[in-house]
């Protein structure tokens, strides 16, 4: 059983008579599953300061595995100043540190309690409810590819995995794979296309090989978590949204320690950054980001 309800800090708020403005604060998404009963998850919601009615776009951040929202929030808000001035920045909060993908501790539903945030979201008038965007580092950036895959929420518009490309269960060289209930990956997804997707990964990245192969410590069912090869894997993507070229034998463009792999004019894009581990993200400057998030990025 599955249930869904959004609140303020300070108490429940009837969806009937939720303020048309979305403000700043903490909100719940109330689920049940085989862990908890009727479990309050909360996310937090920065809305930048508008002397009118301007309509924002919205950012969601997944933190990695061991990290929270908060912290998650305090980092990314010191650090994407510009942003945080130009969009509804939210944090969602992983259920015990982590989000529910092959053989975390959690067995929350997770794209249930993202979609419901975006659901939510989308109905304040301050709010552009196409132009959403998600993000997530390591663990949270797995998640974002399952949203990739599963959901078909048409609010969706870009989508930031950092550290983490496809896994081999999400894709198993044939076909995008559904999580399921039971993370099995049995049944075949088909992604919606039309969507805009950037991977960052670091070339010395233990714990996420660039190469793909095995983890040498992220777990599965069957041992360790296998990976596809991260230019593999843009390449993929660009392919499920139209891409009818060969796979990228060398980048469009470097820019010092970045290898850019540019499909359909920058709106599949990878950043290979070179001699970075587990924390490549930190190299991909606000102006980079901002750039696909609002669509200038183009291959050169």
């Amino acid at each position: 059983m599955l249930m869904l309800t959004a609140a303020l800090m300070t108490g429940v708020v009837p969806l009937a008579d939720a303020a048309e403005q979305l403000k700043s604060g903490a909100y719940y998404v109330t689920q049940s599953w085989s862990q908890e009963t009727a479990f309050k998850r909360p996310y937090y919601v920065s809305v930048p300061e508008s002397a009118d009615q301007q309509k924002f776009p919205v950012f969601i951040f997944f933190h990695g595995h061991g990290g929270n929202a908060k912290e998650a929030m305090n980092e990314f808000m010191r650090r994407y100043t510009t942003m945080a001035g130009r969009y509804v920045m939210v944090f969602p909060n992983g259920y015990k540190t982590g989000w529910n993908i092959m053989s975390e501790y959690s067995k929350a539903d997770d794209l249930g309690f993202i979609e419901a945030i975006v659901k939510e979201l989308s109905t304040y008038d301050n709010v552009q409810k196409d132009n959403f965007t998600v993000m997530g580092n390591s663990n949270g950036a797995a998640l974002v590819n399952q949203l990739a895959i599963e959901s078909k929420l048409p609010n969706l518009r870009n989508y930031v995995s950092a550290v983490s490309p496809l896994n081999v269960y999400q894709h198993d060289e044939k076909n995008f794979k559904a999580k399921g209930a039971d993370n099995n990956y049995q049944v075949v997804a088909i992604p919606m296309t039309g969507k805009r997707l950037m991977n960052i990964s670091g070339t010395t990245d233990e714990l996420v090989p660039y190469r793909g192969g095995l983890s040498k410590h992220i777990p599965a069912k069957d041992g360790k978590l296998g990976f596809v090869d991260a230019e593999a894997s843009i390449f993929l993507w660009a392919k499920q949204m139209g891409y009818d070229g060969e796979k990228l034998s060398k980048p469009s463009r470097i820019d010092g320690k970045l290898a850019i792999f540019s499909y359909l004019n920058g709106d599949v894009i990878h950043y290979k950054v070179i001699d970075e581990g587990h924390g490549a993200s930190r190299a991909i400057s606000e102006k980079i980001l901002l750039e696909f998030l609002e669509g200038d990025e183009r291959e050169k």
